[in-house]
C-alpha cells in the first residue's frame, strides 16, 4: 500500500521536473502511481504538468472509474492501466513527448540497440511500438506484446512511456531515453554508430542480473545504422 499523501507530493514534484526539463509542453504528458491493488493516482486531463497541485490529482480503480478528485483523469489512463495489469512490479508510469526521443519515434527509428553500457544495464531495450490513436483502446494494444519484458517504449508518432518500481525510477528512465536519443543523434552527425558486441552485452547482463533485471537482448536490426550517412 502506497501512502497517498506522499504520492501526491511526489507526482507534483516529478511533473514539475518533466515540464522544466522540456520533456513536455503546454498540457502534454501524464503520470500515475499505483496506490494499492485496485487504486491508481494519476494526473488530470487538460492541465499543465508544470503547475499542478496535489489536490488536482485523480484517484481511479483498475477499470478507470473515478473514485476521487474534482478533475477528469488523463485521457491516456488506459495505457497506464495496461502496464499495471500486466506487471505487478510496476508501481509508476510516466508518459511524455521528449523532443529527441519523440523525433526518433516520428522517424520510425528504433532505439533497441546496444550502444551505451549504462543504458543496457539500467534501462534495457527501448521498443518502438506501432502507432495507436491517443486516448483510445488502440494505444495500450500497441505495447501489450512487450510489456512483460520492457520498461521503456517509443510510441510511433507520439512520444515515450516508461515504467518503474517507483516513481523516481520511472522518471529516471524517461530522462535516460531522452538523453540516449540525444547522444545517438549527435553521434549520427559524426559518423556511424559503434554498437556493442554480443560478448560485451553478456557481461553487462551479469550486472543486470545483480540488479534483479531481465537480460538485455543483443542488438536487433533496428534500421538506424542503415540510414545514409
Amino acid at each position: 500500500m502506497t501512502n497517498e499523501y506522499v504520492s501526491r507530493q511526489q507526482i507534483v514534484e516529478i511533473c514539475k521536473r518533466i515540464y522544466e526539463r522540456g520533456l513536455v509542453a503546454a498540457n502534454e504528458g501524464n503520470v500515475s502511481v499505483r496506490l494499492g491493488a485496485d487504486r491508481i493516482l494519476c494526473t488530470p486531463a487538460g492541465l499543465s504538468k508544470g503547475f499542478l497541485t496535489p489536490d488536482q490529482l485523480v484517484v481511479t480503480d483498475m477499470e478507470g472509474k473515478k473514485l476521487g478528485g474534482k478533475e477528469r483523469a488523463t485521457s491516456e489512463l488506459r495505457l497506464h492501466l495496461a502496464a499495471y495489469r500486466a506487471r505487478p512490479d510496476v508501481m509508476a508510469v510516466t508518459h511524455a513527448h521528449p523532443p529527441y526521443a519523440t523525433a526518433f519515434a516520428v522517424a520510425g527509428i528504433n532505439l533497441a540497440q546496444c550502444v551505451l553500457p549504462e543504458v543496457v544495464v539500467m534501462l534495457g531495450r527501448v521498443v518502438l511500438a506501432p502507432y495507436g490513436t491517443p486516448g483510445t483502446e488502440e494505444l495500450p494494444k500497441t505495447v501489450e506484446s512487450d510489456l512483460a519484458a520492457c520498461d521503456a517504449f517509443l510510441l510511433s508518432n507520439h512520444g515515450v512511456v516508461t515504467l518503474g518500481r517507483n516513481l523516481t525510477e520511472a522518471f529516471f528512465r524517461l530522462e535516460t531515453v531522452e538523453h540516449y536519443a540525444h547522444i545517438l543523434h549527435l553521434a549520427r552527425q559524426l559518423g556511424s554508430i559503434q554498437k556493442l558486441t554480443g560478448e560485451q552485452v553478456e557481461k553487462l547482463n551479469v550486472q543486470r542480473k545483480g540488479l534483479g533485471l531481465p537480460p538485455q537482448r543483443q542488438c536487433v536490426d533496428c534500421g538506424f545504422c542503415k540510414l545514409p550517412k
